[in-house]
């Protein structure tokens, strides 16, 4: 809503550099560009902060990503008074800014469900709840007795389908928060992410304060 854009869904972005290409829009294929590379960028960013974190034996491994996303959140809600006046230079920046945030939260999420779930990927998300819905109404028929029956995972597809109602909510609360308060609805956003992370960058801190133990 603030840039007119969904700056998550690089399939439609990556399209719209090809058919900008195509069309010889140079200035939309160099603004797609960037927010590819910027989300590519916050992945990368993610995977760096949580291998070190594993590496380093922290218990805020998860929690150091989360702290930067919470961070860029911040720089988004006071971007926002910039967007209406300076809208050529600060727009490409936010889409940029917000495009790193979804690469970090996403890659957050994936390496801590092992690859098995991305948040932003709702394409995703739908297309495995079809599969378990498949098999979940597949009639296993007595003539083919001797192949293995058909099973939906069914935790699996509770799963799958309260993610996908989960971020069909959070889109409507956005979109309302947004509505009322404008950008500085980011807050709102930052301040719980800020408290999920600060137990364990807390714990870790008080163990590097003790020192190496005897």
């Amino acid at each position: 809503m603030a840039v007119q854009q969904y700056t998550s869904h690089m399939s439609g972005i990556v399209s719209a550099i090809a058919d900008n290409l195509v069309l010889g829009n140079v200035v939309l294929v160099l603004s797609g560009l960037s927010a590819l590379g910027a989300f590519v960028a916050g992945a990368a960013c993610s995977a760096i902060l949580i291998n070190w974190g594993r590496r380093m034996d922290l218990q805020s491994e998860y929690a150091l990503p989360l702290l930067v996303e919470a961070g860029l959140l911040v720089l988004f809600a006071l971007l926002g008074s910039f967007l209406s006046l300076y809208q050529d230079v600060f727009i490409p920046l936010t889409v940029a800014l917000l495009c790193f945030v979804m690469g970090l939260q996403n890659a957050i999420i994936t390496k801590l469900s092992g690859a098995r779930i991305r948040t932003t990927h709702v394409t995703g998300l739908v297309t495995d709840a079809g599969i378990e819905l498949g098999k979940l109404f597949y009639w296993n028929s007595a003539t083919h007795a001797a192949a293995p029956p058909v099973r939906a995972d069914r935790p699996k597809l509770r799963l799958l389908l309260s993610l996908i109602g989960l971020f069909l909510v959070g889109g409507i609360a956005g979109a309302i928060a947004f509505s009322r308060f404008g950008t500085s609805a980011a807050l709102l956003l930052a301040l719980p992410l800020v408290l999920l992370a600060a137990l364990p960058v807390l714990e870790d801190l008080r163990i590097w304060r003790r020192g190496p133990r005897p």
